[in-house]
């Protein structure tokens, strides 16, 4: 009797040290997650994807090449998601925080897209698409041989293009009332900050026409040779700028 009790007690013992025994964990490595959130990303669940990259943040160090990966795809998801600024935020992080990656000129690309899909009033605030072109001429400026300098080029022609109109229409409004010294002021910003727009000629030749009203006779020379050289092809050039010219019409 006194056996079996003892046996009962050592059964009771073994089941309770079993219970009680500690459990293995599954540790997942954040190399795996990081997979893990990009699959997600690639079915399109850009908010799960999210949460696990902004965790792995900071489980990677920043000399892993996955941290900046991590970077790049949070600031995707949150572009997706809708969060332009954030992205915005984001993306230009790891353009500043890890230049030398593959990943700088793509951040700068998107960065450069965030602000312009922020720019919604044109007309009244142009502070996101001024942003945006800063941030598409800083990118092929500093990246030019990169697929993403490649795609950056036709925005940047596109907003420049934008600006010099808008600023031009501003020049042409106060030379149609004769108040030239303001005249000048715009077409001027339209020959110092797009260059490359199509209506830079225009600005040059309208300020041409400026120069003649008010009689500055050296501007005007100086404007004409300007044109001669950087746009010899422009429409009206011969008959605002005459080879001896003097400031007086043809």
């Amino acid at each position: 009797m006194m056996r079996r009790i003892v046996w009962t007690l050592g059964l009771v013992a073994l089941a309770a040290g079993c219970h009680h025994a500690p459990r293995v964990q599954t540790v997942t490595r954040p190399e795996m997650e990081l997979d893990r959130a990009l699959a997600l990303i690639r079915r399109g669940d850009f908010r799960r994807a999210q949460l696990v990259l902004q965790r792995l943040t900071f489980e990677f160090t920043p000399g892993q090449p996955e941290a900046v990966a991590a970077r790049y795809y949070l600031a995707e998801c949150y572009f997706q998601i809708g969060d332009r600024v954030q992205a915005a935020h984001e993306f230009r992080k790891v353009a500043d925080e890890f230049p030398a990656s593959e990943y700088a000129p793509l951040a700068l690309l998107r960065a450069g897209d965030a602000n312009l899909r922020m720019w919604r009033r044109a007309e009244l605030d142009p502070t996101y698409g001024e942003t945006a072109l800063s941030i598409y001429q800083e990118l092929t400026g500093r990246y030019p041989d990169t697929d993403a300098a490649s795609r950056a080029r036709p925005h940047v022609r596109r907003l420049q293009n934008q600006f010099a109109e808008k600023t031009y229409k501003n020049g042409m409004f106060y030379l149609r009332r004769k108040a030239y010294d303001s005249a000048i002021i715009y077409f001027k910003d339209v020959i110092a900050n797009y260059p490359e727009a199509a209506l830079a000629p225009d600005a040059l030749l309208r300020l041409v026409d400026s120069y003649r009203a008010i009689g500055y006779k050296e501007e005007l020379q100086e404007t004409c040779a300007h044109l001669r050289r950087f746009y010899p092809g422009a429409t009206g050039l011969a008959k605002n700028c005459p080879a001896d010219t003097t400031g007086t019409s043809s």
